[in-house]
């Protein structure tokens, strides 16, 4: 078994501490961080496989936090936070995030969460690649080419594209995107899928994602 390194960026001490000792129940090795300076400070001295970052902390909230993240590395995000409007959710997914629980939350739902995020990001080999006119995906390594030159996806933002790649020409509902790339029953907003297809539009900058308004999303000419 992978011995994963996850990194809790939480002010909350008690919920800081319950988070640890449930992770570290499933050994996991967790590093904690108190608020966001913190958090960047422990980000940047050693590799971590996932980060659970809280929003509402001093000294950097959770979204400075992962703006900061994404500018440096595609290391997976879940948000963890006790806001619940679309709003704050859609901020997260425009910095970057791959997931959003909304606290209070079950403790197993969020290991749910966490195994569906590292099983994404760190088994990644499917044994081919994908093209489509100057897009060219290396399924093995989870890279994105755009003529040749690299674009940096999140996990989520490469999945979404992988899938509707594997369908090119097909309408893929928001639904069965969510379905197919979290691998999970979600039970929130699927117009979150909305914000990642706006970023990896902007990330690759051609023109081949097309809206098919009211169903989904397909790969196009």
């Amino acid at each position: 078994m992978m011995n994963y390194q996850i990194l809790v960026v939480e002010d909350d001490q008690e919920i800081q501490e319950l988070i640890t000792q449930f992770l570290m129940t499933q050994k996991y090795t967790i590093e904690v961080a108190s608020d966001g300076l913190e958090g960047m400070k422990r980000f940047n001295a050693q590799s971590f496989d996932l980060i659970l970052l809280d929003v509402m902390m001093p000294n950097l909230n959770g979204f400075e936090v992962a703006k900061m993240i994404r500018s440096q590395s595609n290391v997976p995000i879940i948000m963890l936070t006790a806001l619940e409007e679309e709003q704050d959710q859609m901020q997260g997914f425009d910095v970057g995030i791959d997931d959003y629980i909304t606290k209070p939350f079950s403790f197993h739902v969020l290991m749910r969460r966490v195994e569906a995020v590292l099983r994404r990001s760190c088994h990644q080999n499917t044994g081919n690649q994908l093209n489509f006119n100057e897009i060219r995906v290396d399924c093995d390594a989870y890279k994105v080419y755009v003529n040749d030159i690299e674009i940096p996806l999140t996990t989520k933002e490469f999945e979404i594209l992988q899938l509707l790649l594997q369908n090119k020409q097909k309408v893929i509902t928001r639904e069965i995107i969510v379905e197919k790339v979290w691998g999970y029953d979600y039970s929130g907003e699927t117009r979150m899928i909305d914000t990642h297809i706006k970023n990896i539009r902007k990330k690759l900058d051609v023109p081949c994602i097309k809206t098919v308004k009211g169903i989904g999303y397909k790969i196009d000419e």
